[in-house]
């Protein structure tokens, strides 16, 4: 008999990272299909190379979601506490609907006090990378989840081109 399951994909990925986001009490809406917009200019890009992003992101945007919340507006000690609990508790709820974490979350203290976080968790195919940094006032957590198969099909040129993009 066959299965009556939806694959999980972009759609099943995206309502798990907004569920793991309402449970842990952060911010709602902050989750996108795609690639975001930037929140900066490249800079000195040249149109070209700005066509060539623009085209990449389009191509592999069904295998991308994102979430992102920040707080640039003074957050205090607390608050910057408060934010990194509640990205502990996004993780948490990940990882209790079969989310496996691939490496130890490990806390970097910064020299200013504050603290930076990066975590990979793994599921059917998907790779969710989370970061949080804190460095009050401002506190930022994102989220992406990208579907493997589709970045293994990136030629050495687009790959190298990713990589001089960031």
């Amino acid at each position: 008999m066959p299965s009556t399951q939806a694959p999980f994909g972009q759609d099943t990925v995206r309502q798990e990272m907004d569920a793991a986001v309402v449970a842990a009490g952060l911010p709602e809406g902050e989750t996108e299909a795609g690639f975001p917009k930037p929140r900066h200019s490249a800079g000195a890009a040249t149109p070209e190379k700005e066509q060539k992003v623009a085209a990449l992101a389009a191509r592999l945007s069904p295998c991308v979601v994102t979430w992102s919340s920040d707080d640039a507006t003074g957050a205090s000690e607390a608050a910057a506490a408060k934010a990194r609990r509640q990205f502990d508790a996004m993780l948490a709820d990940l990882g209790a609907h079969g989310w496996k974490e691939m490496t130890p979350t490990e806390d970097v203290s910064l020299e200013n006090g504050g603290i930076y976080v990066i975590a990979t968790y793994k599921k059917q195919g998907w790779t969710l990378n989370a970061r949080h940094s804190s460095m009050p006032p401002w506190v930022e957590s994102t989220a992406m989840a990208t579907k493997e198969s589709c970045f293994d099909r990136l030629t050495d040129e687009e790959t190298a081109f990713m990589t001089d993009v960031n």
